[in-house]
């Protein structure tokens, strides 16, 4: 009878193709089945693209009723019908609530938010922010969790998630919004929770911390048989093999997706393969997804004209200069600074400049600072500026700036060992004087140089400034203008 009963628990474990715990020892799932995994990253607000993204979800659940749907990050920031919601970034988690997304980490941009708003957003999301090195104070009701276990098909998988940190110990976000949170560093992190390894059959990273470092924690944690990647938007082709652990990538905005197909045999992931989906260019729509997406978009006022572009803008620094020249003009200063980051996208056509046009280059919501500073002062804000936004130097309004720097491996600036600014009409700037100088309230806030001005608040947020900058001027032109000339040194 013993031996009868023996064999029925032993038989009962293989019908139901589970994992089990038996004390310390982890019993993995004993069949061979495929995971299917949909990831996108940077979605960055594209609400336009979710009745596209809803269909191939909808086609891959058709082949498989397990599929996990997963996010890398940055849900928000960089459509103004998503950002300027009452609750920020709600229209993208409804629209994520209603596809079935089952989990996400945190982006540095999930941070655009004041902090009670991020926690009511969270409070309406149906998945879990996975994120393990970030902690936040408990009174802020920010709530995330480090991983989670999922049962899929009786297989049992383990996301761990990460998000990235700067060079000043943070996410690339408003430190503002960052006060009573503590974060831990990425690879320390990950040693801490390699003991989930045993606990599972497949190992995730859900990652926010951009393609070099995913390919560099899978040189030094081979345990991941996947890694989900974001930050950097790099468009991986499929996926790509590092020292046994796939890691997946793709562009912002919803351009295209990733679906991974883990082969699990004997409680072992025993193949892997990737591939592109592209969704911008779909034609396949979600209907009911389409319907809510229109009824997001019904905001007038973002169409509204505000200036007519007699020519096209080509690049970022074009971009970069408009908004630089709102910022000196608007505030009456001399110099205007923004980081490069702060620019989000590199072509406007000719024509038309509305409302939604400025709310989607400038979408950080972020004060203007104005200050006095000596020619020093400017030299060494600009450089710490250059650092603290990934080796990309500002762009100004009022000044040129010549840098040399030298490279990495890649011949990519690494290091600037010579800055030398001078006035729009090629004249040094005068070593004795101060200068009034406006910048996005981020960009001087990670510029963290020595300067005896730390700045005031000028009282309007930048994308107000450069809405009024449009409307005074009726027409702009900037093609073909410049403010930096970079060169690599030997």
């Amino acid at each position: 009878m013993k031996r009868l009963l023996y064999l029925f628990v032993i038989l009962s474990f293989i019908a139901a193709g589970c994992s089990q715990k038996k004390g310390n020892n982890y019993i993995r799932a004993s069949y061979k089945t495929d995971i299917h995994i949909v990831s996108g990253n940077d979605i960055h607000g594209a609400i336009e693209n979710m009745p596209m993204l809803a269909a191939a979800v909808d086609s891959l659940r058709a082949i498989d009723k397990s599929l996990l749907v997963l996010s890398a990050g940055d849900n928000r920031t960089g459509n103004p019908l998503n950002d300027l919601y009452t609750i920020p970034a709600f229209p993208m988690v409804a629209l994520m609530n209603y596809i079935g997304f089952d989990a996400s980490t945190f982006g540095n941009h999930e941070f655009d938010s004041e902090q009670p708003l991020l926690s009511k957003l969270i409070n309406l999301s149906n998945f879990p922010y996975i994120c393990a090195n970030v902690f936040p104070d408990t009174e802020l009701g920010i709530q995330n969790i480090p991983y989670k276990f999922f049962d899929v098909k009786g297989v049992k998988v383990c996301i761990l998630g990460v998000i990235q940190l700067g060079i000043q110990g943070i996410p690339d976000s408003n430190p503002d919004h960052l006060k009573g949170i503590r974060f831990e560093g990425v690879e320390e992190t990950i040693n801490k929770y390699l003991y989930l390894r045993d606990q599972c059959d497949v190992f995730i990273l859900l990652s926010h911390i951009g393609y070099e470092d995913d390919c560099a924690m899978a040189e030094k944690f081979p345990q991941f048989d996947l890694i989900v990647g974001g930050h950097t938007h790099t468009q991986i082709e499929g996926g790509e093999l590092h020292n046994g652990v796939l890691i997946t990538q793709n562009v912002n905005k919803l351009q295209r997706v990733t679906h991974t197909i883990l082969t699990v045999e004997n409680g072992k992931v025993t193949g892997k393969r990737a591939e592109n989906i592209e969704i911008s260019s779909s034609k396949n729509k979600n209907p009911f997804v389409a319907q809510i997406v229109e009824k997001f978009s019904d905001n007038p006022e973002l169409k509204r004209v505000l200036a007519v572009a007699t020519a096209p803008f080509s690049t970022y620094e074009e971009l970069g200069l408009l908004m630089c020249d709102a910022l000196k003009e608007m505030t009456h200063s001399e110099i205007g600074f923004t980081n490069m980051g702060g620019v989000r996208y590199d072509t406007h056509p000719k024509g038309d400049f509305t409302v939604d046009d400025v709310l989607r280059l400038d979408p950080f919501g972020n004060g203007v600072v104005i200050m006095e500073l000596t020619p020093k002062e400017i030299e060494d804000m600009l450089i710490a500026c250059f650092y603290a936004d990934r080796n990309r130097f500002p762009y100004t309004s009022g000044i040129k700036c010549d840098v040399e720097y030298t490279a990495n491996a890649k011949n990519e600036p690494e290091k600037v060992v010579k800055l030398t600014l001078t006035t729009d009409d090629g004249k040094p700037l005068d070593p004795n004087k101060k200068y009034k100088v406006a910048g996005n309230a981020y960009a001087v806030t990670v510029s963290d140089s020595p300067r005896e001005d730390e700045g005031r608040e000028f009282g309007s947020i930048s994308s107000d400034l450069l809405i009024k900058f449009l409307t005074e001027k009726k027409q702009i032109n900037y093609s073909g203008r410049r403010c930096l000339t970079e060169h690599i040194v030997k």
